[in-house]
């Protein structure tokens, strides 16, 4: 019998979840957004900033936002997490890349809500 050394966070089905789960609220918020883009008047400032007054287009925006940084965060762990080997370097850009995501997200939520 071989015992294997059994490596890694194991995060598997959880991590693939998401990022279908992601894809499909970002792709919704999409087709969304080119409806109303579409359909509506011509787009200027005044009817961009009358579409975003809107309770619900900032909720489904920020939605999205959420869904971008989460959809991103597993997509660029698991790239770090197979391509960088030393221990400390792969922490040390986790660690950026997630208060990167961070930053913008919070950004994000300071745009829709100011």
């Amino acid at each position: 019998m071989v015992n294997r050394a059994v490596t890694g966070a194991h995060y598997g089905l959880r991590d693939w979840l998401a990022q279908r789960i992601t894809a499909v609220i970002m792709a919704v918020y999409t087709v969304i957004l080119l409806v109303v883009l579409l359909v509506g008047q011509p787009i200027n400032y005044g009817v961009w900033q009358d579409l975003f007054k809107q309770g619900w287009m900032r909720v489904a925006t920020l939605l999205f936002a959420a869904s971008l940084a989460w959809h991103a965060w597993v997509g660029v762990r698991d790239i770090i997490m197979d391509y960088i080997k030393p221990t400390g370097l792969r922490l040390s850009l986790e660690a950026l890349v997630l208060l990167t995501i961070a930053g913008y997200l919070a950004w994000a939520i300071q745009i829709l809500w100011r």
